[in-house]
């Protein structure tokens, strides 16, 4: 008898055909999805052959000897002439190889060219237990080069991985599998229940529903816009029902956006048999707010909040949501932009296992202005091919729709389901847009000076804290910016909606972090110029509830003096093209002007769309040489090159800094050091320690050991004076 696994204890041991076989029918259940069950069978199968070598057996029993048992089904792959299923075994553990040397930092060692060379030790007694059939060749939807092939064989292995994973997991932890007990028809009668008084209210008794879900949306109001709040939730309601493919949801803030498309994504769900709704958005600001929001309706056992400073019990609890996690098998799942496409490109498992759980889904992009330019193609492209052949309905949702039609299949665009969008813009429009002249740091200081209830979004945060401690003395100052930690925004943030809602003067500098999402409501706003995006989200936050009246609430566009600019390339190219269309329009956040933003800045940044040529090189690649860990190494939305620095002022906090400087490490002890870590890039880190101000725990992590160094009102202070910090 040949083992697969023993228990840790060493009672009990699971025979290898039983390993192979299990994993090999929960890997055809899984790509069952999207018509290739017999890959994730045949992949199943094969995957652990090369145990059945005497060498392995002798590991497994004790031995002290490494075995590569993952080149054996990878080789009775090629001799098959499977050879795409030949990437998914080889790298079950290691990640999906390059087929070919390409270069880089990858050794040529790793490729699986080289690995199916290598040799190995005899695995042949698996043909006493194992029957393999070759499968049938995947029927594919495509008209844009090879780029589907790619991306089937990481769907493929996605279900592989998983498989394996759970197969293992539930032998040696001697349990059986749960699966999610919640059905999209449930879900969909929980939105029913909660939504059903405003369908069924008269337009002058409606209960007030907006983009988030605060006592707002609990308490009646009488407001002709809930009037037409209702008209896009019955909208999107009925729009489930039509035929699945890739839909625009263009609603302007404070139009009820959230509730709308969870509205559409449970109907059409229930009306195409689809098995989850994933809601991708940008920021985790907004991923933990739009998040409750589903939890308060849906349940807190559909909702899982995936992303990094979500915090599970320590894996030996076996908490369902910590599993659910790895693989998103919940109903609702609420990520972000970067945990999403980078796991679509990514070629470690740990990263792929979740893959095959998005087919068959409704996919939201809440935000979707916000889609990263330097990876917007690799993105959409991304879209068109879980739509074209994995099953799912994609969503655009936004109040800045940007023009994305021209980067997809024309077969898969289904429309709008915003009814009356222009209509709608100017029956929500509650601020006039104000270009304002360019004025100094000291100017625009007297002019917030005058304002009871302001907020001023710029575009650094090194102008943030300058025009903060200008403005010292000011009551009811506040400063917003990522040189805070998370924990101290959101208590900052509870503050200012406290002065809000009372009435009380409140004034916040804040950096763009404040734009999108954020549940904020000023009588005027002051935004520096960036993207006509950003500034139309910026707007968002005037007189967002409509208690003024419009002409009262302005939202003042402006440029510093030259000489007070602080350059910023992130948006220096957006502002210019901008300026080019503020020229062009009366009303700068009508539909009209966003479309010619949009369009014209893609036709600026042309092949930089794509700045890594992600889609050249799957396009381009022979299906033996394809780049799998070349490309995600590639595919990276945020920069690598920052630090974190763990501000240990809360108790919390100094509890986690000395766990991580006696060496602890988990899950969880990282996630909760992202509450109170500020992230710097690397030359501003290098600075703050060369200064002596930080205590260095690894690499990329350290704790503030100058508590001096981070003020209660702007966050960390990155300003290194040389010479400072050096004692003698």
């Amino acid at each position: 008898m040949c083992w697969g696994h023993i228990s840790e204890d060493g009672l009990r041991s699971q025979p290898l055909s039983e390993h192979l076989t299990q994993t090999a029918d929960l890997a055809r259940q899984f790509a069952d999805i999207f018509h290739a069950g017999d890959w994730g069978y045949f992949c199943g199968l094969l995957h652990d052959i090369g145990k059945y070598s005497e060498k392995f057996q002798q590991r497994i029993q004790g031995k002290n000897i490494r075995v590569d048992h993952s080149t054996a089904g990878a080789r009775e792959a090629q001799k098959l002439k499977v050879f795409p299923a030949a990437y998914c075994i080889a790298g079950h553990h290691a990640g999906l190889p390059d087929g070919m040397y390409m270069g880089g930092s990858a050794s040529s060692e790793a490729t699986l060219d080289s690995r199916l060379k290598k040799e190995i030790p005899d695995y042949q007694n698996y043909k006493r237990e194992i029957h393999v059939s070759r499968p049938d060749l995947p029927v594919l939807k495509t008209d844009q080069g090879k780029f589907c092939i790619s991306f089937f064989i990481r769907m493929v292995y996605s279900c592989l991985v998983d498989a394996d994973y759970l197969d293992t997991e539930a032998f040696m932890k001697n349990q059986e599998r749960v699966l999610p007990g919640v059905s999209m028809m449930e879900l969909k009668k929980r939105l029913d229940d909660y939504i059903k008084p405003w369908l069924e209210s008269s337009a002058e008794n409606l209960t007030a529903f907006s983009d988030v879900s605060d006592e707002r949306a609990k308490r009646p109001e009488s407001c002709p816009l809930n009037v037409r709040r209702t008209d896009i939730l019955r909208a999107c309601i009925s729009g489930g029902s039509k035929e699945q493919g890739i839909y625009h949801l263009t609603v302007p803030t404070g139009g009820g956006k959230t509730i709308s498309s969870m509205a559409f994504a449970l109907n059409h769900a229930v009306e195409h048999g689809l098995r989850r709704i994933i809601y991708v958005i940008p920021y985790t600001s907004i991923i933990e707010q739009n998040a409750q929001v589903f939890r308060d309706i849906l349940g807190d056992e559909a909702v899982l909040e995936n992303h990094s400073n979500v915090e599970y019990p320590d894996e030996e609890e076996l908490d369902p949501k910590q599993l659910a996690a790895e693989n998103w098998d919940m109903p609702v799942v609420v990520t972000t932009n970067v945990q999403f496409f980078e796991s679509l490109y990514a070629s470690r498992s740990s990263k792929c296992r979740k893959l095959h759980n998005i087919a068959g889904s409704v996919l939201i992009f809440d935000e979707a202005q916000m889609l990263p330019n330097d990876y917007l193609k690799p993105c959409l492209r991304a879209i068109s091919e879980l739509v074209l052949n994995y099953g799912c309905t994609a969503v655009l949702c936004t109040a800045t729709q940007p023009s994305l039609q021209q980067f997809f299949p024309q077969k898969l665009l289904k429309g709008e389901l915003c009814p009356n969008v222009e209509e709608q813009y100017e029956a929500f429009r509650r601020t006039v847009l104000v270009k304002d002249e360019d004025m100094t740091g000291d100017e625009l200081v007297q002019r917030l000076k005058t304002e009871s209830q302001v907020l001023c979004i710029l575009n650094t945060r090194a102008k943030v804290q300058e025009i903060y401690e200008k403005m010292e003395g000011c009551e009811g100052i506040f400063h917003l910016s990522t040189l805070m930690y998370p924990e101290h925004r959101r208590k900052v943030l509870d503050r200012i909606r406290k002065r809000l809602n009372l009435k009380e003067p409140c004034r916040v500098i804040a950096t763009s972090l404040v734009e999108a999402g954020v549940d904020l409501d000023f009588q005027t706003v002051y935004r520096e110029a960036a993207g006509l995006d950003s500034m139309i989200q910026a707007a968002g936050r005037c007189n967002r509830e409509g208690k003024n009246a419009m002409a009262d609430s302005r939202t003042h566009i402006f440029q510093f003096v030259p000489e007070e600019r602080i350059r910023n390339d992130s948006v220096s190219q957006e502002q210019r093209i901008a300026e080019e269309v503020i020229a062009l329009y009366a009303k700068i956040d009508s539909l009209e002007a966003i479309h010619e933003y949009f369009d014209r800045l893609h036709y600026v940044k042309g092949d930089g769309l794509d700045k890594k040529r992600i889609l050249q090189h799957l396009n381009e690649a022979k299906v033996d040489a394809i780049p799998f860990r070349a490309v995600a190494e590639d595919f990276k939305m945020i920069k690598e090159d920052t630090r974190s620095i763990l501000i240990a002022r809360e108790p919390e906090a100094k509890l986690l800094a000395e766990q991580l400087r006696h060496g602890e490490r988990s899950r969880k002890l990282m996630r909760s050091a992202g509450r109170y870590s500020v992230n710097v890039y690397e030359n501003t880190y290098r600075d703050l320690r060369e200064a002596g101000f930080l205590d260095v725990i690894e690499e990329k992590l350290a704790v503030l050991s100058d508590e001096g160094k981070y003020s209660e009102e702007t966050g960390l202070n990155i300003k290194v004076v040389k010479g400072e910090g050096l004692f003698f």
